[in-house]
């Protein structure tokens, strides 16, 4: 169940950002991302008063208080640095977040096999490589390495809080509810200090409703992602669970490859075959 949840992570996640890596060459990614959770938090809201999640209020959800905190500001930074560049460093060092759940398992006392050891390894590995490091070419500013720590610091933050957030499905409901919430608030904070700067919320075209849907299957794809991590977690080992929808961003690759026609490098299919590896190890150790 484990390995199951935690891949429906990743590819969930990997879409999602596929979706909001397009809908930014339209769109500020600012804006992309305070709508798409506008209509996550709206969604999930109906949800919540259907089942009655109000009833499941307590302190577990200032977990995910704090997860609404740190997803945004992780987003953020890594927007800023993916536009610094080069993203052939940046997006691969994105993945160190599954540093921090896999540290948090093994500080409560999991004890992965050698299997699944071997699996840890090489699945980061994969995934690393898949993002297609670039290993030449311009220098990296040191401002876009220290941003794109801090977001891969922000995202693992998000893997560990959420997976904390709840303790049952009507709970995990209004646990994501809340944490929507507080995305939508601390980016839209964030869209309205950049407007005050000069940086427009939309293109001088104005807005394109025929975006919407996009907006909405990512922000809804995102919620998702974020539930069935927590199922992952909370059924099998976290150091599994994090390492399994940390696969993403093989997803997004071959979501590019498939859509846009944009072609692997050798070292990226290198990856993601290593990424599948890691995979069969961790499901079967």
């Amino acid at each position: 169940m484990t390995a199951f949840f935690a891949l429906a992570t990743s590819l969930l996640w990997g879409l999602a950002d596929f979706g909001g890596g397009v809908l930014t060459r339209r769109l500020p990614a600012l804006t992309v991302v305070v709508v798409s959770q506008a209509i996550a938090a709206a969604v999930l809201g109906a949800i919540v008063v259907a089942t009655g999640g109000w009833s499941e209020a307590g302190p577990r959800l200032w977990f995910a208080f704090a997860a609404g905190l740190a997803g945004p500001v992780a987003l953020i930074c890594f927007y800023k640095a993916l536009a610094m560049g080069p993203m052939g460093v940046v997006s691969p060092l994105g993945t160190l977040s599954v540093a921090v759940p896999v540290g948090v398992g093994l500080f409560l006392g999991e004890r992965p096999g050698l299997t699944q050891a071997a699996g840890i390894a090489v699945a980061v590995t994969g995934v690393i490589l898949a993002g297609g490091p670039q290993l030449r070419g311009a220098p990296v500013q040191r401002r876009a390495i220290v941003l794109t720590l801090i977001a891969a610091l922000g995202f693992g933050t998000v893997f560990a809080l959420i997976a904390e957030a709840s303790a049952t499905v009507t709970g995990l409901f209004l646990a994501l509810f809340v944490q929507r919430l507080v995305n939508v608030a601390v980016g839209g904070a964030a869209l309205y200090v950049s407007v005050k700067r000069g940086t427009p919320a939309l293109p001088t075209t104005g807005f394109s409703w025929s975006s919407l849907p996009a907006l909405a299957f990512i922000g809804l794809a995102d919620v998702a992602a974020n539930g069935t991590y927590s199922v992952a977690a909370q059924h099998g080992p976290v150091t599994v669970a994090a390492v399994l929808a940390s696969l993403y961003p093989v997803v997004t690759a071959l979501a590019a490859r498939g859509f846009l026609s944009e072609r692997l490098r050798t070292l990226q299919a290198t990856g993601a075959g290593l990424a599948l590896l890691g995979t069969l190890l961790l499901a079967t150790g």
